[in-house]
């Protein structure tokens, strides 16, 4: 297909744009500061949908936006309305953020011309762009999952004209409570262009989170002012200090939503084309958004592959999340894992190395595709999530389901007979509960988002300790830290990669709210002068001893059988006394308690899981020579000691004398 949008040379600019159903398209030129329309100048038909123009002696910087023009009839999926103001889908930098009005929304020859109401595309030469490197990221490392906005709004280090931009990430401060806790890389939730959901700006709500965009390449300038410049300066910054970039983009729905919603870029282009329609004409919506991106159209399918390509080219970014993900590999309305656009990208000249990860559901038919990706694409573990969620929520019957968790989950990704796991392990993420929160409320408090408590997730897997939310009772306070050292432990225990939600390892709450995305407050905003910093520092020791304990970071399933060579297995699961557990004690559903043991020849590294409510004292197999060493020091104790209830310990063996037994400890 020809280059689409616009393309900047020393006579002037080239548009163009792709519509199969329209009659006439035209360019608006407007002025410097994209309030008044300057010219209309129509494109002319090239064939196979493509419309172009030339103008001589435009330059870079100037402003612009698309229309449209053929049948008006929504019933048909056709609304081409020469009032509406488009972006061109390729705009790679706009000059101001969305904002909803009604009158976006309004019908043909209802409204007046959307011209004052929307951004305007600017043409922009790239920035030079960076040597394309191999990514940073290898799977079994630690990702983590940020909302930039959030993430430096309240930090006091940060300078305030940087604060919740794009370029705060790249400052020392960040790096370094990166670099301690070991993350491997950062994946940020959406960071392009979105608008607000129509219903929050009368609730004096706006979306904070980013899932609602118009195109795909334009940043959106509230966090990136800088542009694509200061995306590219973050992405290398992050990788001199060892981290990678892994963007979180939404390709199933845009913000133009159901017949209700706004005509902005791709529905005012042709809806028919770029989104898929039932056959009574009316739009799927498999996203529970209003609408579903027809990923299985060429124009679109070439859209992706375009967007994902700038983003490594320009940017140099490691890699993509991808939201929803079940919408890329819908070919006529049903998911195929070799569906022509999975296939694309695995086998792209630029994205055949990057990093992939699919949140491996959507709500449309037969939508729960957990393990049914194919490699190289990681997958969002939620049956991870759940199943730890379970056992240390007290269910019985969990200490099974915890070992497959903690080995890999072969039970989801070893069904074509994959030697590794490819599951994303995480306990919490931005949708629902924070970590803290997990601990400290049993049902879900999301008023403030203006919906009566009717949105979110009704079933959180989670636990209060006796008191709903906030207290001032030492013991249950002392508990739901307990609680959290121990979800963060299990974490940081298991096999392949793992994902922590910034602000979780120092406790961040969101008051119950397991559904935040409307929340662009203090609700939401990292609150650093307040963080936990005990917490923090136990996680920063979990890291450590990730790091120095390779075997915590394979992502090979954990079988039991001994590893090549060395004839010693890779694992043992013990009961509380040292013995391997038996038939019996897999079976018993009053079992709260498990050991696993990592094999080697010189040094083993035990994890003692106490999830019972009551201290035990722990028993590890003892071979002459060696001796057991608390692998963390912030939890310290000995094997004579009993570990206290529901929390988990490491032990390193390593022969007597070994000054360098502790390798993880701080």
């Amino acid at each position: 297909m020809t280059q689409l949008g616009a393309t900047i040379t020393s006579e002037g600019i080239r548009f163009a744009a792709w519509s199969s159903s329209a009659r006439r398209l035209w360019v608006s030129i407007f002025d410097e500061q994209g309030n008044r329309e300057l010219d209309r100048l129509e494109l002319a038909s090239e064939g196979n949908g493509v419309h172009s123009l030339f103008v001589s002696g435009l330059a870079a910087g100037a402003r612009y936006g698309l229309r449209a023009d053929g049948d008006y009839a929504p019933e048909r999926g056709l609304w081409f309305d020469p009032d509406k103001l488009l972006t061109d889908p390729y705009a790679v930098e706009i000059d101001r953020a969305y904002a909803y009005h009604w009158r976006l929304a309004a019908r043909r020859n209802e409204g007046a011309d959307t011209a004052s109401l929307m951004p305007k595309t600017v043409t922009r030469a790239l920035p030079t762009a960076p040597p394309t490197l191999p990514p940073l990221f290898r799977p079994g490392g630690l990702i983590y999952e940020l909302n930039v906005r959030a993430f430096t709004k309240l930090h006091p280090d940060v300078p305030q004209e940087k604060r919740g931009t794009i370029a705060a990430l790249a400052h020392p401060a960040i790096i370094e409570h990166l670099q301690r806790l070991g993350v491997s890389a950062v994946e940020l939730m959406p960071i392009t262009a979105s608008i607000d959901e129509r219903h929050l700006p009368p609730l004096g709500l706006s979306n904070a989170w980013g899932y609602n965009p118009v195109t795909f390449m334009a940043l959106d300038p509230r966090l990136a002012p800088g542009g694509l410049t200061e995306l590219q300066g973050t992405v290398a910054a992050l990788r001199r200090a060892g981290i990678g970039t892994i963007l979180d983009l939404v390709f199933n729905h845009t913000g133009e939503s159901d017949r209700l919603g706004p005509t902005l870029s791709l529905r005012g282009l042709d809806n028919n084309a770029y989104y898929r329609h039932r056959p009574d004409g009316g739009l799927v919506n498999d996203t529970g958004t209003g609408n579903t991106i027809a990923c299985d159209h060429p124009a679109m399918r070439e859209m992706v592959l375009d967007t994902l390509r700038h983003f490594v080219r320009q940017a140099g970014v490691d890699g993509f999340r991808f939201d929803l993900a079940p919408v890329l590999g819908r070919v006529d309305g049903a998911f195929d894992p070799e569906a022509p656009l999975l296939q694309a990208i695995t086998h792209d000249p630029v994205l055949y190395d990057r990093v992939l990860i699919a949140e491996p559901w959507d709500i449309g038919a037969n939508g729960y595709q957990l393990g049914n990706f194919r490699p190289p694409f990681l997958e969002w573990n939620d049956r991870y999530r759940d199943d730890v969620r379970r056992f240390w929520r007290g269910d019985a019957g969990m200490v099974g389901a915890l070992a497959t968790r903690l080995a890999g989950s072969s039970d989801v990704f070893n069904r074509a007979g994959e030697p590794a796991s490819r599951g994303v392990n995480f306990i919490a993420a931005h949708d629902g509960m924070t970590l803290a929160d997990i601990v400290a409320y049993e049902r879900k408090h999301n008023a403030a988002n203006g919906e009566q408590d009717r949105d979110g997730h009704n079933e959180n897997l989670s636990w209060n300790n006796g008191v709903e939310g906030e207290t001032d009772d030492a013991a249950i306070v002392t508990a739901r830290f307990e609680d959290q050292r121990a979800l963060l432990a299990t974490l940081f225990a298991s096999h392949g990669t793992i994902m922590l939600t910034a602000g979780d390892e120092f406790g961040r709450t969101q008051k119950g709210n397991n559904n935040a995305y409307a929340q662009d407050n203090p609700t939401t905003w990292l609150d650093w002068t307040g963080r936990d910093q005990a917490l923090e520092r136990y996680a920063w020791a979990l890291g450590a001893l990730r790091r120095a304990v390779p075997a915590l970071s394979d992502t090979r399933f954990l079988t039991g059988e001994p590893i090549e060579a060395s004839g010693v297995p890779d694992v043992a699961w013990l009961t509380e006394t040292g013995e391997l557990l038996d038939a019996t004690d897999w079976n018993d559903t009053s079992r709260h308690r498990l050991v696993m043991l990592f094999g080697g020849e010189d040094n083993r590294l035990a994890v003692l899981i106490n999830g019972d409510r009551r201290q035990c004292v722990f028993t590890l197999p003892a071979r002459e020579g060696f001796r057991w060493h608390p692998a963390i020091e912030t939890r310290a104790t000995d094997l004579a000691r009993p570990l206290p209830g529901r929390s988990v310990n490491f032990m390193i063996e390593s022969r007597a004398g070994d000054g360098g037994a502790r390798k993880g400890s701080r």
